[in-house]
């Protein structure tokens, strides 16, 4: 018999002994800018300003208020005697207080950034004024390339629901909320069986199921998903060079990879495609601060608000290390997190400033709308 499902819990004053807070203003943090950006395609906004979402196999629920960062960890069900993994042992308030800070890497003062940026970019300060909070994620590094490996010729919201395919039927089950089922993202093992490949293509991957599947069996046979991890400790070139080795990244998938970011065909697009989704894995998940992952988007604002006349007519693999460095010589050792914040408004131009209430909710994806799980 299926367990009853728990009620999704939205708000701190309905059950307070089942929420903690962390001290984080709107400036260091806006959770309707990141977790609708594109960065990760695991949170929905259950209800207005609170967002479900599963983070380090478990179920979440977060809430900003004022200066105070909200949440709430759902258990997960019952299962048979001795099936739970160690891993999913009860957590203290600490070790779950110490998660958040590492997901949203709140060591890192993002005001004080910021002003630095604004300082040496007016561009920058006249856009950031109405995006404020806006980081760059610490994610599980296999989560992320698998998932940016599935957002070729893609946008948000159906690479958002492709993530829930692929969660539902290859992860395991942690609960239900509203009778909503939640899963982990799927271990490397369980993506490397015989059959995962058509199983992928039967949930609607088409030809990234190939590339999904063959990645996840490149890591489980040769570095490991710690040795992934631990391109964290790797220079930036290197870390970049192993990820263009995997399936998916090494391999031609066609043009239009990277966070449904929009690349557009182009004479050596293939090749730039694969330095994008690197890079946004090496900015998301391997503490590569430097990353600047380079799409039609970020090329367009490099030519027309920058005046520069970079790699040439086509976003070629050259376009893309000469804009990623000079970004990285205007705003420096962090510029991937400022070009986050300038990608962010350029997407959300036109809509309602982020200042304002009942921002829309946009993605990293042009034209697209962050809708939640299907």
């Amino acid at each position: 018999r299926p367990p009853a499902p728990m009620k999704l819990r939205d708000a701190p004053s309905g059950c307070p002994a089942l929420w903690r807070c962390l001290p984080c203003p709107p400036a260091e943090l806006r959770l309707d800018l990141v977790l609708s950006s594109g960065q990760t395609f695991r949170w929905w906004e259950s209800s207005p300003g609170a967002w479900t979402g599963v983070l380090g196999g478990r179920v979440w629920t977060l809430r900003q208020e004022r200066d105070r960062l909200w949440y709430t960890v759902y258990g997960e069900e019952e299962e048979e005697e001795d099936a739970r993994p160690a891993k999913a042992a009860k957590l203290d308030g600490a070790e779950t207080d110490q998660i958040l800070r590492d997901y949203f890497q709140l060591e890192v003062g993002l005001p004080a950034l910021y002003r630095a940026w604004g300082a040496a970019d007016p561009l920058f300060r006249k856009v950031a004024k109405d995006f404020p909070g806006v980081r760059v994620l610490r994610q599980d590094p296999v989560e992320c390339l698998l998932s940016f490996i599935c957002t070729s010729n893609n946008h948000i919201s159906r690479i958002t629901a492709m993530i829930e395919r692929l969660c539902r039927a290859f992860g395991r089950r942690l609960c239900h909320l509203d009778a909503r089922p939640f899963h982990a993202f799927p271990s490397l093992s369980a993506l490397t069986g015989a059959d995962a490949e058509a199983r992928l293509r039967a949930l609607g991957f088409g030809y990234r199921a190939k590339f999904v599947s063959g990645s996840a069996r490149a890591i489980a046979e040769g570095l490991g998903a710690e040795g992934l991890r631990q391109l964290r400790t790797a220079p930036y070139a290197e870390a970049r060079r192993v990820l263009c080795a995997l399936p998916g990244v090494g391999a031609k998938v066609g043009a239009g990879i990277g966070g449904g970011r929009g690349v557009r065909p182009a004479a050596g697009a293939d090749g730039a495609a694969r330095r994008q989704v690197a890079d946004c894995v090496c900015l998301m998940a391997l503490d590569k601060a430097e990353a600047v992952p380079v799409d039609t988007h970020v090329w367009r604002i490099a030519r027309q608000r920058y005046g520069t006349a970079l790699g040439g007519r086509s976003l070629t693999p050259r376009a893309h290390q000469e804009i990623g460095d000079f970004f990285r010589g205007l705003w420096g050792p962090r510029a991937g997190w400022a070009q986050a914040v300038l990608f962010c408004a350029d997407l959300r131009k036109g809509q309602e400033p982020a200042s304002s209430r009942g921002l829309a909710r946009g993605g990293r994806c042009q034209g697209s709308q962050g809708d939640g799980p299907p």
